[in-house]
């Protein structure tokens, strides 16, 4: 971006029936831009070769059912060489679009609430904000994750280019980092809503908030600079190619371009919310606002507007009313402004405003540094001292209030004027059915009315000690997100021989066959966790028997049925069956005290290998309680030999077709609780954590349908993998990753998104032991 320049006006595009919430850069054709607005449409724009400075409309589409409010565009591939645009609307859905169709090619739903906010990242990954406080991960035509952790609507979101990392910035006034569905870092500083993020690099990025400051943050946490010069609420950036310049857009009807960390050029557009802005291939800036109009910004002399539009666009910008409640003036006292003298004096720099006096009334200038002369952006009504008598202009009419009524839980989207003579209910309804906005908020509106008009007649301005210009009503969020478990992180234990699992023999490199054939994934035969010391398990059952309450205390029968259950499943060779007594008994003491039970858990262990035991415990109802208590039992707080043989009893269930099925069927729980041990600092429950992650990869392989599960199995791996030591776990934790993307094109995509091959790749000079740097170069081969 050149420095020497001044941005002016190169087009004004009458594009949309009500506000522009979000634009674009388009992948195609060269030079475009997609608009969304409230209007209900998306729309393309190119650049029109017959007139360098405008652009024309090249195509509509239509899909939401009400208002649309934030776009991005999904990279060209080899499906879709011009690439999809996917937009986010108050109907809680995503609609994605191709340059071919007026209708979208498909629609993603799942948001409780307004879709908010989108980014597009590598390989088609989208990800998504809503004022349901959740941000979603999508690739294709599924949700792969949804990151749960902000109290309020999430109104940003970003994807960092590389490392699988993302941002969510939130009406709780924080940002907050997440990796693989896990969040791994809260940003906090904003005093207020947090409205937008724009990347800067792979380790950098801006946020802007409703507190009018514009933040720069390192990926590690650190706050490095704050920018002040927005006077009102801050929606939108964008950065320049160069990485250090920017753009940001706001509620002071302003567009602001930032050079070498300043302020450098002010331009003032004639409506109240500029809602978004992007910079475009050419460098030259398009912004959307609440007239619904896209103004185009260049600093090239060739495209700029005629000397016609330029003098148009400057008529329109002083016929504008402005409103000084809404703190974009300061506080405004006419007899103390100077006269129209005052304009003789240059200003000192680009964008600065002055107030004059002109008779009675009150007109504001703005200095503009390329052409050398104060432009007049507006006439100000309602100045302290006229509060008395002057009436709030809007829409050509004057009225008593004119309320801001934030409905987007965040921002000035609506205005609601009233006369004290008018009726606040009829007012409401009238507001709420012009706007499509449901009738549940009727109450909220009217009653917000009534307490700010209290005490009011026709004519004086308030004096409450809420400025009503500026009073925001908060519709609060229905749903306010209650978070279920996010993955964890983890690592590692045993060490297994020449079958990389459970082989007898020592592993040797030399004998390995070359990493061009695979030996180790997809492994879809599932590992189990078979050693057992029949002896010790008995001893160590019997010692604490023996010092239990007595209440708890188990009889001798219950004893003898227990030692003749585990010699009959230790011994897979056995014929004898169990008896339905002896799982009973089995399942009773698998209640005991947590800190004796551990033994008992053993036999557990063992006996889900045996198809009676798997049938009983794992089928039906009892599978169902079965899964709960190991739940339980792996509770982050709980006992690490209880953790780990909770996870291993787990492990083998997939032994039997009952309990793959149970399993299965509770894979979110089971996936969610275990990745939350990765933070326990035990060996063997990270080996036992990989297991069986690498037992449910096994079991989903060859179904290209459950994408959803599988990307479960990346996000816990990979989150594992963060922090696991152990080169056990490390190997079974690559098998599982190995197994999850084999022959599988969508899971392939989802985890380059999420940035696995950057995370692994130093796995891949491991040499001691062997496999692990030999499967680690086999997965990254899979994902190339």
């Amino acid at each position: 971006m050149s420095g020497s320049n001044s941005f002016r006006l190169r087009c004004s595009l009458a594009a949309h029936e009500m506000d522009v919430r979000g634009l674009a850069a388009a992948a195609f054709p060269h030079g475009a831009f997609v608009s969304v607005s409230r209007d209900r449409t998306a729309r393309v724009w190119v650049p029109n070769p017959s007139e360098n400075q405008v652009f024309t409309e090249m195509h509509c589409m239509n899909g939401h059912s009400n208002f649309v409010s934030c776009v991005c565009i999904i990279a060209p591939n080899e499906t879709y060489p011009r690439g999809l645009i996917a937009t986010g609307g108050h109907d809680n859905n995503i609609c994605v679009f191709s340059l071919d169709r007026p209708d979208p090619l498909f629609t993603l739903k799942g948001h409780k609430n307004t879709v908010c906010t989108l980014s597009a990242g590598k390989f088609g990954t989208i990800l998504s904000g809503s004022w349901d406080t959740t941000a979603k991960v999508w690739l294709g035509e599924k949700c792969m994750m949804t990151l749960q952790g902000h109290s309020a609507a999430v109104w940003a979101v970003v994807i960092l280019p590389e490392q699988g990392l993302m941002l969510s910035g939130s009406a709780d006034k924080t940002i907050k980092l997440w990796k693989a569905g896990r969040c791994e870092n809260t940003y906090t500083g904003h005093e207020d809503c947090v409205r937008g993020l724009a990347v800067i690099s792979d380790m950098e990025f801006f946020s802007c908030s409703n507190d009018a400051s514009i933040r720069r943050w390192m990926v590690t946490g650190e706050c490095v600079q704050v920018y002040y010069g927005h006077t009102n609420y801050i929606y939108s950036l964008a950065v320049f190619p160069n990485g250090q310049d920017f753009i940001s857009t706001g509620e002071d009807r302003t567009l602001r371009i930032w050079r070498k960390g300043e302020c450098s050029q002010t331009i003032r557009l004639p409506a109240q919310s500029v809602w978004c802005c992007c910079i475009l291939p050419d460098g030259d800036i398009a912004v959307g606002a609440s007239d619904g109009i896209i103004r185009v910004f260049t600093e090239s002399q060739e495209r700029v507007a005629s000397a016609q539009d330029l003098q148009a666009f400057e008529d329109e910008l002083s016929k504008a009313i402005i409103d000084p409640k809404t703190g974009d003036l300061g506080d405004i006292k006419i007899e103390d402004l100077p006269g129209r003298e005052h304009l003789n004096e240059p200003g000192n720099r680009d964008g600065q405003t002055r107030l004059i006096k002109e008779g009675s009334n009150v007109e504001a200038y703005q200095w503009s540094v390329s052409d050398g002369r104060w432009v007049k952006i507006g006439d100000v009504v309602g100045g302290s001292s006229q509060q008395n008598s002057k009436r709030v202009m809007y829409e050509g009419k004057e009225y008593d209030f004119v309320f801001s009524i934030d409905v987007n839980e965040g921002g000035p989207g609506l205005k609601l004027p009233y006369n004290v003579t008018d009726d606040p209910w009829l007012t409401a309804h009238n507001f709420l059915e012009k706007n499509d906005l449901s009738p549940m908020f009727l109450d909220q509106v009217a009653n917000f009315i009534i307490e700010n008009t209290k005490g009011h007649t026709l004519g004086p301005a308030p004096t409450s000690a809420t400025d009503p210009f500026t009073g925001v009503l908060p519709v609060p969020p229905v749903f306010s997100g209650a978070g279920r478990y996010i993955p964890g992180s983890g690592g590692g234990d045993q060490a297994f021989g020449a079958d990389p699992f459970t082989g007898g023999s020592a592993y040797s490199s030399s004998s390995a066959l070359k990493a061009t054939t695979n030996i180790f994934f997809p492994n879809t035969d599932g590992v189990m966790f078979e050693q057992a010391n029949t002896t010790q398990i008995l001893g160590k059952l019997r010692e604490l028997n023996s010092a239990a309450p007595a209440d708890r205390k188990l009889s001798d029968a219950a004893l003898d049925s227990l030692e003749k259950l585990l010699h009959l499943v230790a011994d897979q060779k056995s014929q004898e069956q169990p008896t339905a007594e002896q799982i009973s008994v089995l399942w009773r003491t698998s209640h005991w005290p947590e800190d004796i039970v551990f033994p008992v858990l053993d036999i557990l262990r063992l006996a889900v290998r045996h198809p009676e035991v798997n049938a009983q415990l794992c089928g039906g109802t009892e599978g169902s309680s079965l899964c709960n208590h190991l739940l339980g039992l792996m509770s982050p707080e709980g006992r690490p030999a209880n953790q780990m043989l909770a996870l291993r009893t787990l492990c083998n269930c997939f032994s039997g077709s009952h309990g793959r099925a149970l399993l299965l069927g509770q894979r979110d729980a089971v996936l969610s609780r275990s990745g939350d041990l990765c933070a326990v600092s035990n060996k063997n429950i990270h080996v036992a954590l990989a297991t069986l992650v690498l037992n449910y990869a096994g079991r989903l392989y060859g179904q290209p349908t459950e994408i959803e599960a599988k990307a479960q199995c990346l996000s816990v791996a990979s989150t594992a993998l963060e922090v696991v030591q152990d080169k056990e776990a490390i190997f079974r934790l690559l098998v599982a990753l190995g197994t999850t993307v084999a022959g599988d094109s969508t899971a392939k995509d989802l985890a380059r998104s999420l940035g696995v091959n950057s995370q692994i790749s130093k796995y891949a000079r491991v040499s001691d032991p062997a496999k692990v740097g030999e499967c680690c170069r086999l997965v990254l081969d899979e994902l190339q």
